[in-house]
């Protein structure tokens, strides 16, 4: 079997001459390989007990490997081979090559059985990120072969999915999905509307009109043409949007306007005080759920990588939400003593304090 196209699979070999390259068309993967097991053992006696043949057999091959090659791999004066400079160079290309052709069997394998070569994910920025990573990290162990590639976005994660950029998208209920895209629930997530301690509406007390709310800039992340009219609301006269979380985090907690974010991004801002939740008038007290979903289009469904990726998001939010339930259930964790975000009166009190 020639080895000279395999060579090229691998672009550390770039450096490989072609000229050399030519010289291979008669070289066998069957020589490569007791060419390493040479090397490795020390001897060919040890070769050929690892390969499962006679000393004879392991130095004849390695003989007309060096003779093909034009090189000489290992000096004989000696009781045992030395690989000369020669075979120690030539040595890590022929563990690539070895490599390669693993890979190559691998990834042939798992076509045959449906497996994708690639899988391209498009994740709205609000989903929980330590859930995305832990899927991430996982897919990588059960599915070596498959080249995982993500695109993070903050609301546009249809239209990759649309045009086929994207094998599956993360979306939120927000989104605006077309009938001919099929979407899979995935986990349901809290939002809350925060303002900072020092913005005029912290002040407010009660739930705000959205005559109140019209006359400061409302903060926003998600691109308004991909929002669907069921969740189109004209709270602000004034709206700013910024694409980065950073930068919305960054204007929050100025002072420079108001904004939804997921409860789960904004943990540490409401434990220091840094922003402090508002209730308007049309959300529930305890903030507005949304739902995030899996979309792909409907004629061309998840292979076995992509179904996989879907099912491991579910499991992976199950799994964190029943440690969250264990850790307030036990003994002294956060149950026995909750920690409260800091409210507009426990601030006051602060600022009044420090005087």
């Amino acid at each position: 079997m020639s080895i000279n196209a395999l060579l090229l699979v691998d672009s550390s070999l770039e450096d490989v001459s072609l000229e050399w390259i030519y010289m291979l068309d008669g070289v066998t993967l069957d020589q490569v390989r007791t060419f390493i097991a040479a090397a490795d053992e020390g001897s060919f006696s040890g070769a050929g007990q690892r390969l499962g043949r006679a000393q004879s057999v392991v130095s004849q091959t390695l003989a007309n490997l060096e003779g093909q090659l034009g090189v000489k791999l290992f000096d004989r004066s000696g009781r045992f081979p030395v690989l000369t400079d020669q075979g120690r160079a030539l040595l890590a290309v022929a563990r690539s090559v070895e490599d390669n052709v693993d890979l190559f069997k691998a990834r042939a394998k798992s076509l045959a059985g449906g497996l994708e070569p690639e899988l391209s994910v498009a994740v709205d920025v609000m989903f929980p990120v330590e859930t995305f990573i832990a899927t991430v990290a996982a897919f990588q162990k059960q599915f070596p072969t498959t080249l995982l590639k993500f695109e993070i976005e903050s609301s546009a994660v249809v239209e990759p999915v649309l045009d086929e950029r994207c094998a599956i998208g993360v979306a939120g209920s927000w989104s605006v999905i077309p009938s001919h895209l099929t979407r899979e629930a995935l986990l349901k997530i809290r939002t809350a509307t925060v303002v900072s301690p020092q913005h005029p509406l912290a002040a407010h007390s009660g739930p705000i009109p959205p005559s109140v709310l019209y006359k400061y800039v409302c903060l926003v992340h998600v691109d308004p043409a991909d929002i669907s009219p069921a969740y189109e609301r004209n709270r602000s006269s004034r709206v700013w949007h910024l694409s980065h979380l950073g930068a919305k985090l960054a204007f929050l907690r100025a002072g420079l306007g108001f904004g939804g974010l997921p409860i789960h991004m904004l943990e540490e801002d409401l434990a220091s005080g840094a922003l402090v939740p508002i209730t308007l008038e049309d959300s529930p007290p305890a903030g507005r759920m949304i739902a995030m979903s899996a979309i792909y289009r409907t004629d061309s469904p998840p292979g076995v990588a992509g179904r996989w990726f879907i099912e491991r998001l579910k499991q992976e939010d199950a799994a964190r939400s029943k440690e969250r339930t264990v850790q307030l259930a036990a003994p002294g964790g956060p149950a026995a003593k909750p920690r409260r975000p800091a409210t507009r009166r426990s601030l006051a009190r602060r600022r009044k304090g420090s005087r």
